[in-house]
């Protein structure tokens, strides 16, 4: 490490210096996002044009949006007998909201299983706070909540709550499918 040393007339001081960074700006933002003529320079107005380009064009869709609807058909309390209850395949119906969380994480892994398993199975999603009878109904405390359905009854056992990794949602769902086509 490097010391500074001080000579004064009867004092010898030594000191460590300490690593910083000085970081200067040759101009200041204001919040009205143009500076005037009179308060700066042509370089530092042309600097700062710079950097409202740069922002505006690389900050301006640096959030992605997310929306419940996707790949998977999103039907409501009207479209469930027909859908799920009358259906002659399997289905997996997986409820949702907008605000949760571990329901933005599956959803990646829910859109390759709908298409792996588009043959053998049919996958739903059904909006938790737009569709409160068949929350109330089917007893869906926590989310994402996955229940299989076949023949228009509740699958045994095929409840799943929470997020889960593919791997784990394709085992539990070829464990599923395998029960069902056992019985």
């Amino acid at each position: 490490m490097d010391t500074i040393t001080s000579t004064s007339a009867s004092l010898t001081l030594s000191l460590p210096t300490v690593p910083f960074r000085t970081v200067t700006s040759s101009i200041s933002v204001s919040s009205s996002l143009s500076l005037p003529r009179s308060h700066c320079s042509a370089r530092q107005r042309r600097l700062y044009s710079q950097k409202r380009r740069f922002w505006n064009s690389s900050c301006s869709s640096a959030v992605p949006k997310f929306t419940v609807t996707c790949g998977i058909t999103e039907i409501n309390e009207s479209q469930f007998k027909e859908t799920v209850l009358q259906s002659e395949r399997p289905v997996l119906v997986e409820f949702v909201a907008t605000w949760c969380g571990p329901c933005r994480l599956i959803t990646p892994a829910m859109e390759s299983l709908a298409q792996e398993y588009a043959d053998r199975l049919t996958v739903v999603k059904i909006d938790h706070d737009a569709n409160p009878k068949l929350i109330e109904e089917y007893k869906v405390y926590g989310l994402p909540h996955l229940i299989l359905f076949k023949d228009g009854q509740e699958v045994p056992k095929s409840r799943r709550e929470g997020a889960i990794t593919k791997v784990k949602l394709k085992e539990h769902v070829d464990a599923l499918l395998e029960s069902i086509s056992v019985t």
